[in-house]
């Protein structure tokens, strides 16, 4: 496969041919659909909206007949799979609704100087999901922001947004049920002044459509049982030791958390997690689960009451016992939970989904149990650690330079055939503690997105790190065309002022 050709389509396709001529783009392109209606013509408008950032004066027409583009539908086994095929006279992308905007994602990286070059490409992902998390807790980010992540990911093939809406340093969405969560726990004291914010209902929403138009699925995460200060500043009688609290303004792991005796903590959370499954339509809810400590459950006589009523050893089978409940209740709305690796203390909740942080232990014991897992480990998919030694880069916490997120594996060698296919994919996170700013938070992101995405999407016997390195050195001028900021791998930084 030439790198010469595809210098700059990150993920790399499963299969690329390079064809004779090359495709002009023209002032208007014509684009037609096998079949027409609103959703099938959001691939079309999706198209244009990103083609016109390279050639502002595009416009793109939808009709019936011949055209320059045209969008065929195709089954496949995999939704996401497309074939793209460039000719001198014409493009044509095949697939379904998903693959289209796939393929459309390619073919906005493949735009060179003003068109195209012809080629043949067929295509789909290795890996159904392909996540990105981001943390509004311990920063809030307003929707069109929010949007910017979301679309970078599309661009580069992505297809899980992981939103992750509460935590001690804020609860950022809206509850009819529960006004004072918008009221006071999504706010905190920041040097004297009143700081954070959440999102609307209408925001959620607005949100929601965007992704959907790009095909990414959003999976929000409200925490318990533990980093639940926020929630507790407006609810203190949810706590073990009543309180008064307040939401921090601090990062860390606090003693005060759900109290897992009360009946009242299991109704709150209920109630909450109704409205969430109703505001968001996808199959998953993120519970979090991660980072309790346990030392109030130890004193407290509600939780100890409630150990022996169900018959439990210690407090980590409380938690499970915890989790496993609310697991019940999401199943009884359809929705599959999903937890940080934690949840396997005590028992793995027999419905959940984990996700495998610690590194990969908990999530190799979660397949071999059965379980599907979504490999996010520390040492390669955290994006708020350090990607070089240089001083002016933030925080203090480890490096994990854009090679070491491509040499990445999700599926860890000790797994056999069946515990390996339970490896659903991979995800970044993106915790903000150390990323006040929107612009700072993309030059974390960028460009290790870009190698998770090939991660994520090609097969490990195409990946070759100096072709990806080729390819990036020019794909760094796609991130600049689009207005993102980003770290340049291949040479020191000193523009980036922190």
């Amino acid at each position: 496969m030439s790198t010469e050709v595809i210098h700059s389509l990150i993920p790399l396709p499963q299969s690329f041919r390079k064809d004779e001529g090359r495709f002009n783009c023209k002032p208007t392109l014509t684009i037609a659909f096998e079949t027409c209606s609103d959703a099938v013509s959001h691939a079309g408008k999706l198209l244009e909206e990103w083609l016109k950032v390279r050639q502002p004066e595009l416009t793109c027409e939808v009709l019936n007949g011949s055209s320059d583009i045209r969008f065929l539908e195709e089954n496949s086994d995999n939704e996401e799979a497309y074939t793209l095929t460039i000719t001198p006279d014409q493009i044509t992308i095949r697939g379904s609704q998903t693959g289209w905007v796939r393929a459309a994602a390619a073919l906005v990286m493949l735009y060179d100087q003003g068109g195209w070059n012809a080629c043949h490409i067929e295509d789909a992902p290795r890996f159904s999901w392909r996540g990105m998390h981001l943390d509004v807790c311990r920063h809030f980010y307003p929707v069109r922001l929010v949007k910017r992540l979301i679309d970078v990911m599309a661009l580069h093939r992505m297809n899980t947004f992981h939103w992750h809406l509460t935590d001690d340093q804020g609860w950022r969405i809206d509850i009819k049920a529960f006004p004072p969560l918008s009221n006071i726990s999504a706010w905190r004291d920041k040097d004297g002044e009143t700081y954070g914010g959440y999102y609307t209902a209408e925001d959620i929403r607005e949100v929601l459509a965007y992704a959907q138009e790009r095909k990414i699925q959003v999976v929000p995460e409200i925490e318990m049982p533990g980093h639940a200060l926020a929630t507790l500043s407006a609810f203190p009688e949810l706590s073990c030791a009543g309180g008064p609290f307040q939401v921090s303004n601090t990062c860390g792991i606090f003693d005060d958390v759900y109290c897992a005796g009360k009946e009242a903590t299991f109704d709150f959370l209920e109630k909450v997690l109704e409205e969430v499954c109703e505001l968001f339509p996808g199959p998953y809810i993120h519970v979090g689960g991660d980072e309790c400590p346990k030392t109030r459950w130890k004193t407290c006589p509600d939780c100890q009451s409630r150990m022996k009523q169900e018959g439990l050893k210690d407090e980590n089978e409380l938690q499970s016992w915890f989790v496993s409940r609310m697991g019940r209740f999401l199943d009884s709305k359809g929705k599959h939970m999903i937890g940080w690796d934690e949840i396997l203390e005590g028992g793995l909740p027999p419905t959940a989904i984990v996700m495998s942080w610690r590194g990969v232990a908990g999530g190799v014991e979660a397949a071999r149990m059965g379980h599907d897992v979504i490999m996010s480990p520390t040492t390669h998919c955290y994006f708020d650690y350090r990607q070089s030694t240089e001083p002016e880069e933030p925080g203090n916490l480890g490096i994990i330079p854009i090679n070491t997120v491509y040499d990445y594996d999700p599926v860890p060698e000790e797994l056999d055939a069946k515990a390996a296919s339970r490896v659903l994919g991979v995800q970044a996170n993106i915790w903000t503690e150390r990323m006040p700013s929107w612009k700072l938070l993309e030059y974390m992101v960028l460009p290790r997105l870009c190698a998770l995405s090939e991660v994520a999407w090609t097969s490990p016997k195409q990946k070759n790190w100096k072709h990806f390195e080729d390819r990036l050195n020019r794909h760094l001028g796609f991130l600049k065309a689009y207005g993102y900021t980003y770290r340049h791998p291949l040479r020191e930084n000193r523009e980036f002022p922190l």
